[in-house]
Parts: structure tokens; C-alpha cells; sequence
């Protein structure tokens, strides 16, 4: 006779590690990638830092990194609270809360990035 073992929780382990490392990686590939543009830039007026965002490439990898920062993001305040905060109408409250705010803040980066 076998018995099936019964698993407590919500079952993000692996997936949620393996996203904030993915996740991680490309901000860091973005921080070079920006890092090595401004040092290549002979001068850092507005005009170069506008049509260095005014490229599709660096649009859409601005993108990206807004992205994953929004969802590193995510996963780490959300463990924070699924550890710390017992409460379950407070946790709720605090994810929901989260969740609005990096919603808007990525709304609000893509605006900004789009405007260039």
C-alpha cells in the first residue's frame, strides 16, 4: 500500500527561485548594457541620453528589465508577507496593495519610456 504524500502551502518553491534568478540575470545584463553605453558616450548631455532610449533595441530592453524588476519585485514582497505577516486579511490586503502599486509603476515607466 502506498500513500500519497500531502503537501502544505502554495507550491511556488522552485518555479518562483528559478524566476527570481532568471529575473536577476537580466537586470544585471541591462545594468551593463547601460553601463557600457554611457562609457562609450563622449559626452552626457540630454540630446545623447534621449537618443540612446529613442533606439527600438534599447526600448525594448528597457522594457524587459522594467518587467522583470516588477516581477522580482513581486516574488520577493510577496514571500515577505506569506513569511511575516500571520494575518490573513492583513496579507491579502498588503499583496493586493503590491500588486496595485507595481502595476502602476510599471504603467508609469512604459509612459515614460515610450515618450522618448
Amino acid at each position: 500500500m502506498t500513500t500519497k504524500r500531502i503537501v502544505v502551502g502554495a507550491h511556488y518553491g522552485m518555479r518562483d527561485w528559478l524566476a527570481q534568478r532568471v529575473s536577476a540575470v537580466l537586470l544585471a545584463i541591462y545594468t551593463l548594457v547601460l553601463l557600457v553605453s554611457l562609457l562609450l558616450t563622449p559626452q552626457l548631455t540630454y540630446g545623447t541620453w534621449a537618443g540612446l532610449f529613442a533606439s527600438s533595441w534599447m526600448k525594448v530592453l528597457t522594457l524587459m528589465a522594467i518587467l522583470s524588476l516588477t516581477y522580482h519585485a513581486w516574488i520577493g514582497v510577496r514571500d515577505i508577507f506569506m513569511d511575516y505577516v500571520k494575518a490573513t486579511g492583513l496579507r491579502l490586503l498588503l499583496q493586493v496593495c503590491t500588486i496595485v502599486a507595481l502595476i502602476a509603476y510599471a504603467c508609469w515607466a512604459v509612459i515614460i519610456l515610450w515618450r522618448v
